[in-house]
């Protein structure tokens, strides 16, 4: 059987706002170079199957109606558990948040945390925090730790298991709706799954009235230059860097209108955090270039809108 076939879907529009009119800007098999010595670029990625893969090809199409971009042949539910289950070392992908878990991650989410109490204008306890695609669960016990309601979601069983250990309560996909949530939080997960525009409709069902989904996915700026230049070998942080359009894992890239036109089909708009919340609840103050970027942030966010970090409410 054709590796398409077996191990891949094919997506006929784009998935963040249904278009069907795009264009392909990029193609190459997967099991050739250059992608096939992309893939040890990473320690983590370290058992890729290439014989299954043999005749599947990575295709980047643009959307004319978003300017999203998207993978057109992606893993089936068969290749996404080899890939996140065995391709990727559980292990190293957990020691990779471990070093990750340095201070300035929890001086993140704490601030974060006080900016959205303050939006909401309400005590901790009254207030309920979802967080879809959880991960380790960091961010939803800091949000347990200033007195909310929490509940996570996860497709993996160790990052579950990981959660209950740590007194938090999962749900499933099909429980989603049933629920009433003030924020829900999707933190570098929108990049990943194969339907986000049906995805944001279905949290939005779980949305108390007045209640906030925010979307953060890989900064898409200067993604025209990497495109240009499409330096595989380019690394993470890189100005050339592909990784905003990872082969297998970042299937969507947004483009800063590329929110727009999803949140509208799926009836929501933009809400901003007062700058004076972000100000007032920023106290991680300590080195120059740290002062610097808490002063920019929030007027790169708010008014240049040009970081992929986004908050979305229901149309009224």
């Amino acid at each position: 059987m054709h590796a398409t076939d077996s191990w891949f879907d094919q997506r006929e529009k784009c998935p963040i706002c249904h278009g069907s009119q795009f264009r392909l800007v990029h193609a190459a098999p997967f099991d050739q170079p250059p992608l096939r010595d992309y893939f040890k670029l990473y320690d983590e990625i370290g058992g890729v199957e290439f014989d299954i893969m043999q005749g599947a090809e990575y295709r980047l199409c643009e959307c004319a109606q978003c300017r999203g971009l998207f993978q057109q042949n992606i893993p089936n539910d068969a290749l996404m558990v080899r890939l996140y289950e065995q391709w990727i070392d559980p292990e190293k992908a957990r020691e990779r948040h471990r070093q990750q878990d340095n201070l300035d991650l929890y001086a993140h989410h704490a601030q974060e945390m006080l900016q959205l109490i303050a939006y909401f204008g309400r005590k901790p306890a009254e207030l309920a925090f979802f967080d879809f695609g959880m991960g380790w669960g960091q961010w939803l016990l800091m949000a347990k730790a200033f007195g909310c309601q929490t509940a996570g979601a996860e497709l993996s069983e160790a990052r579950i298991n990981h959660a209950h250990a740590n007194g938090l309560k999962t749900i499933t996909w099909n429980e989603i709706p049933g629920q009433q949530f003030d924020f829900i939080n999707t933190e570098q997960v929108f990049e990943h799954i194969p339907e986000p525009l049906e995805t944001l409709r279905h949290l939005k069902k779980a949305l108390k009235p007045g209640g906030v989904i925010k979307i953060s996915v890989p900064d898409a700026e200067g993604i025209d230059r990497s495109l240009e230049t499409m330096d595989w070998q380019a690394p993470r942080k890189h100005r050339n860097s592909l990784n905003a359009v990872a082969p297998l894992e970042h299937i969507n890239c947004y483009r800063r209108e590329s929110f727009a036109v999803m949140a509208a089909q799926a009836g929501m708009e933009e809400v901003a955090l007062p700058l004076r919340l972000q100000y007032k609840y920023w106290f991680a103050w300590g080195k120059p270039a740290r002062i610097a970027k808490n002063l920019v942030l929030p007027i790169y966010r708010n008014i240049l809108r040009k970081q992929n970090y986004v908050l979305l409410r229901s149309v009224s």
